[in-house]
């Protein structure tokens, strides 16, 4: 069955407007276009389109979902899995979320007790879960058995060690920030003391940490455009700065 720009709009709950855009950056032709510019969409066109709807729903980029979608490894069955794989995840952490809240509340009613670990177990749970969708394959190609006993330190983090833990990271990464934008250089006083704070971030999670592996995990975050773009969200150049500090004084 073939459908005019504005039934599938109508149909998929997608401006016309928007299949117009996807149209020019080449994410989804339309099957044909007549000569007096109706565009109209199949089969092959529908599937696709509800392709671009779930890993918008994921939160891909459009430039991210080309690449997929006409990458010559792509395959609309394992996509479909994917996508249920990662629904089930969110539905897993969304029941948890919601078994904390009602415990909460009959906490706050007097009506049971709950730990503190309890409590910040969800939170922590997604955290490790986000970090190994982004970077357990490589990490675990690098580190192997230390990446799942770094996870299981983390998810054991108390409140106050998990608070601690996230207080820290958001330090390192304001005075990356900070010393970019005021031209620090890695062999400075400053860089240094960024390399002390994250080795010290490192070790709250590591099982052992080592200048081996500092040294290894920093280099990732230049080659790796997943780590870079974490680094610099802010400014540019924080992630090569963090580098070569570490680099720099761990050499010594």
């Amino acid at each position: 069955m073939e459908y005019g720009i504005r039934e599938l709009s109508r149909l998929a709950g997608v401006s016309a407007r928007t299949l117009r855009y996807y149209d020019e950056i080449g994410l989804l032709k339309p099957s044909y276009t007549t000569q007096a510019g109706y565009r109209f969409y199949g089969e092959r066109e529908l599937e696709l389109l509800q392709q671009i709807l779930f890993y918008r729903e994921r939160d891909f980029d459009l430039k991210s979902i080309r690449q997929i979608l006409y990458g010559e490894n792509f395959d609309v069955m394992h996509a479909l899995e994917d996508h249920l794989a990662q629904l089930e995840d969110q539905r897993e952490h969304v029941d948890f979320l919601i078994r904390t809240v009602k415990l909460t509340i009959q906490v706050m009613k007097g009506e049971c007790s709950m730990s503190d670990q309890e409590k910040f177990e969800a939170f922590k749970m997604q955290a490790v879960k986000k970090n190994a969708e982004k970077y357990g394959a490589e990490a675990r190609e690098r580190y192997g058995e230390e990446v799942d006993a770094s996870e299981q330190k983390i998810l054991s983090m108390s409140r106050e060690e998990w608070d601690s833990f996230q207080e820290l990271e958001n330090r390192i990464l304001l005075r990356l920030k900070e010393a970019v934008l005021a031209g620090v250089k890695p062999e400075s006083e400053e860089a240094g003391e960024i390399v002390q704070l994250h080795k010290e971030w490192l070790s709250k999670s590591w099982s052992q940490y080592t200048v081996e592996a500092h040294r290894g995990v920093v280099q990732l975050y230049t080659a790796d455009e997943r780590f870079q773009a974490y680094y610099d969200r802010d400014v540019k150049g924080c992630a090569a700065l963090l580098k070569h500090a570490v680099l720099f004084w761990t050499g010594k």
